[in-house]
């Protein structure tokens, strides 16, 4: 993802995958969160549904190919300096993806990727919005059978 000093709020896919119950992630190569282990994802391009920006991020960062099925959680991350300012503003939408194909293999966005136990990626250095998600998994507040549809549509507007 990266942009720093954003002028709004930017749009983030995270790719939630389950392979044989246990979860895919990716130890993050970059800003926020460098070296913290997360949901392989990023920025959703223009003009890009967002279950598509998911299904790519997932490829791009793993090697993995996954289905989209639905949104499963919105969460929000504003980070501020160390004098205040937002340095980043992220919108964060996990996709629930059916694996299809691949082993993960960490792409230039990551520095690793592999498939955990819950239990073992509870013990890991985790983003706070996957450690945020994996709380609301336990607690039945996100649950992989609560999917938001996501319907895109581009209405045309006239001179």
């Amino acid at each position: 993802m990266g942009i720093r000093y954003p002028e709004r709020p930017v749009v983030g896919v995270g790719s939630l995958v389950f392979k044989d119950g246990m979860i895919l992630l990716v130890k993050r190569a970059s800003p926020p969160g460098r070296g913290l282990w997360s949901l392989p994802g990023g920025v959703v391009e223009l003009g890009e549904p967002l279950l598509e920006a998911a299904a790519r991020e997932l490829l791009e960062e793993t090697g993995i190919k996954g289905k989209p099925i639905g949104v499963v959680n919105v969460d929000e991350a504003i980070i501020t300096d160390e004098s205040g300012r937002i340095l980043y503003h992220y919108v964060l939408v996990t996709v629930l993806l059916e694996y299809i194909a691949g082993e993960p293999v960490a792409g230039s966005d990551a520095l690793d990727a592999r498939f955990f136990t819950m239990e073992e990626a509870r013990k890991l250095d985790l983003t706070e919005s996957v450690r945020g998600l994996l709380d609301k998994m336990e607690k039945g507040i996100v649950s992989t059978d609560k999917i938001l549809y996501v319907v895109t549509y581009s209405p045309s507007y006239g001179d």
